[in-house]
């Protein structure tokens, strides 16, 4: 009976673990696809591996090449630090933007931006990292102001309110400059807050890349203790593990990834709080070990075909209000399905 009950338990665990893979063999096939073609689609059709034109060739190698390693890294970035979000505050509608790291990008360009009378003396503004490196400092910023509230603060709960309103007071700050502002700063701000991945190049990359590895080293720290705050944090500090050292490590993360990504690419919306959800739900699992891949693999996926359906148009659209026709119904879903 109990050899049965045994063989029944490892048939079951074996057809799951043959289910993932299958499921991971299809996601990589569909982030393949939408790859070719974000990369051959555009005003202008190219066929990689035809004969190009040195027009052709350029076009792309600086520009649809480059978008396309954009979309897959910050599809992936921002559905993990969304994933971790929700597991520290156990909300299903946390992102990556909840501890303010996006309010705080925002202040630091429009610092730059508004106040870019005084800063282009330097020839700072002028250059092509100028706004990812301001929105860069108003991101860290913020950030060292909840790593160093979260020293005094035992609860989540108290964190995720003090980020939310460290995020309010930027996004008041960004309200008084815009009021101030001159039409031209102000329109160069608002074309940043549309979020665009055309405008990383593989310089920026030289820059972007290291920042999200970093992030992706604290997420794999924190791999093994993200399961136990599943069930809460007094049965995490149950089976030892350290919940404010975590912590630490999953505001780290989300800082990098969240941070940087909006740094270069400006915000996008919804991808990560809506990436999560759909990967809990195709992989039926909370495990990290199988949603943290899987999240990223469906948020490149989804951005992917977020920029393929943008360049679709004859004037491309923002990246964020194709993702928000994407991540919206999504959040409605979650909300009617949690007042069943």
């Amino acid at each position: 009976m109990r050899m049965s009950f045994i063989f029944c338990n490892f048939a079951a665990f074996f057809e799951k673990m043959k289910r993932n893979a299958f499921i991971f063999i299809v996601l990589s096939a569909i982030l393949v696809l939408f790859c070719c073609l974000d990369i051959c689609s555009g005003s202008l059709w190219l066929w990689p591996w035809g004969d190009l034109s040195p027009m052709e060739h350029n076009i792309l190698h600086a520009i649809r090449l480059p978008k396309a390693f954009t979309a897959i890294l910050a599809g992936a970035a921002l559905s993990v630090s969304g994933l971790i979000m929700q597991t520290l505050f156990r909300n299903p509608l946390a992102g990556p933007y909840t501890l303010g790291v996006s309010s705080g990008a925002s202040l630091g360009v429009a610092l730059l931006t508004m106040l870019g009378g005084i800063l282009s003396t330097f020839n700072f503004q002028l250059s092509s990292l100028g706004l990812p490196i301001a929105a860069c400092i108003g991101a860290t910023l913020v950030l060292l102001l909840v790593l160093a509230v979260s020293r005094r603060v035992t609860s989540n709960v108290s964190l995720l309110i003090v980020g939310m309103m460290f995020g309010s007071i930027a996004g008041a700050l960004v309200s008084l400059l815009q009021n101030f502002a001159n039409p031209d700063a102000l329109k160069l701000f608002i074309v940043w807050t549309l979020g665009s991945l055309s405008s990383v190049s593989w310089n920026d990359m030289q820059l972007l890349v290291p920042i999200l590895l970093l992030g992706t080293l604290f997420v794999l720290l924190a791999l093994k203790p993200l399961n136990g705050l599943l069930l809460g944090e007094d049965y995490a500090r149950g089976l030892g593990i350290r919940v404010e050292r975590t912590r630490l490590y999953i505001v780290l993360a989300t800082g990098l990834l969240a941070g940087g990504v909006t740094a270069f690419c400006g915000p996008i919306a919804f991808i990560g709080v809506a990436v999560p959800h759909i990967a809990r739900g195709l992989f039926r699992t909370s495990n990290h070990r199988i949603t943290v891949p899987a999240s990223a693999l469906i948020g490149a996926c989804l951005l992917l075909v977020c920029d393929v359906l943008c360049s679709l148009f004859t004037y491309p659209l923002p990246i964020s209000t194709v993702s928000a026709l994407f991540g919206a119904p999504v959040i409605i879903w979650i909300i009617l399905r949690s007042k069943s």
